[in-house]
């Protein structure tokens, strides 16, 4: 990209705090953010940031190990979250590259919630598998096995797939991953037109 993704300006606000908010706001109970490069510049930001406060805020932790792999990154935002498999809520996870509506994760989430015999949910768009994918917190210690060399969490949910919904949303949104500057640009001009 160029420059810190984290910081690519989104509707007015940098995209991590966008993304904080939209989680906040699609029905999130708590936020858990793993930082790794310039990880004191965000945290930072993180906290001085009044949308970010008044959505509910964020907890940050830093991943030392980031440069290893995004399964390392899961793995540190895990260790931080409420563990007890009877809550009602799903594990959601969501990289900072991929802008979302709070509509959409209230999609995803309520996908989740009204099949409890799922185990995962992942929306899709015109059939293709999409992000936020929402995982049942019964898989907590499953997730913290993951590892790179095992494709991470493609091998969670190929182990699942028995218990694994797909869910179609027909939202462009599902699949957008901003790695590049034009992917942003296109990212943001679909996100202004609701394409």
């Amino acid at each position: 990209m160029g420059t810190l993704k984290a910081l690519l300006d989104w509707h007015g606000r940098p995209l991590i705090m966008h993304q904080i908010v939209a989680l906040h706001q699609g029905g999130a109970d708590e936020v858990v953010v793993v930082l790794g490069h310039r990880a004191d510049e965000l945290q930072a930001r993180i906290g001085a940031n009044r949308d970010v406060y008044e959505a509910g805020g964020a907890r940050c932790v830093v991943n030392t190990r980031y440069a290893e792999g995004k399964t390392t990154s899961i793995k540190t935002g895990l260790s931080e979250i409420t563990v007890d498999a009877s809550l009602p809520g799903p594990i959601l996870m969501l990289n900072v590259d991929q802008p979302r509506s709070s509509s959409i994760i209230r999609k995803v989430l309520t996908a989740q919630s009204q099949r409890p015999d799922k185990l995962i949910t992942i929306p899709t768009c015109n059939g293709k598998g999409g992000h936020p994918i929402a995982i049942s917190r019964s898989l907590y210690h499953e997730l913290l096995e993951i590892n790179e060399s095992t494709q991470g969490m493609r091998a969670v949910t190929q182990r699942h797939q028995q218990s694994t919904q797909r869910v179609e949303l027909s939202a462009p949104e599902l699949l957008w991953d901003v790695n590049t500057p034009e992917q942003y640009r296109e990212a943001l001009a679909a996100s202004k037109t609701g394409t």
